[in-house]
């Protein structure tokens, strides 16, 4: 089921301002929608400052899924504001494994903040996000490998596990490991 631009967005103000009852249903909706429903639930969380409306907005969008995600990350990237970007970062934790290697693409960007908000969705998506973690680890960018140990720890004993092996692994043959990441030999 896809929605009219006109449902749309008339779903979208039940969501503001509906009851109980009604935003569920505007919810499912607007889920069913799909991707035509990306664009002006972003539009909406951008503009509204109800953190009610922002939640329901942002269970949506995770609710949509895979059609979302590019959108998600794109709006992530550009956007300022740091209560969107906590929305966004929010549904993309929920969307789950689908999004963990778009986030990781997140961790070599120059801006500490933005490599927080993928940081916070990856930990939000849990175990599935564990193994491509722990693979970057042997990533090139120093940046990355510090970004996905860090998550690994934050993410509490499955992680830390993950995190172990790695290390135990490294162990005996790391400084080869090492020189092979940046071809010098350097640390």
């Amino acid at each position: 089921m896809s929605g009219t631009p006109g449902e749309i967005e008339g779903w979208i103000v039940i969501l503001k301002k509906g009851n109980l009852a009604e935003r569920h249903g505007a919810e499912e909706a607007l889920r069913q929608s799909g991707a035509a429903a990306v664009e002006p639930l972003l539009r909406a969380i951008r503009e509204d400052l109800d953190t009610d409306f922002r939640w329901y907005a942002a269970r949506v969008l995770a609710g949509i899924g895979t059609p979302a995600i590019g959108r998600l990350i794109q709006e992530l990237r550009g956007e300022k504001d740091r209560e969107v970007r906590r929305y966004l970062a929010a549904s993309l934790g929920e969307i789950g494994e689908a999004a963990v290697r778009p986030l990781l693409g997140l961790l070599s960007v120059p801006e500490p903040e933005l490599r927080g908000f993928a940081a916070l969705a990856l930990c939000r998506v849990g175990r599935p996000a564990i193994k491509p973690l722990s693979e970057a680890l042997d990533d090139r960018d120093e940046t990355v490998r510090s970004c996905a140990a860090l998550i690994l720890w934050q993410m509490g004993e499955d992680g830390v596990e993950a995190l172990g092996k790695a290390f135990a692994m490294d162990e005996g043959g790391g400084e080869e490991k090492v020189a092979s990441r940046d071809g010098n030999g350097t640390h």
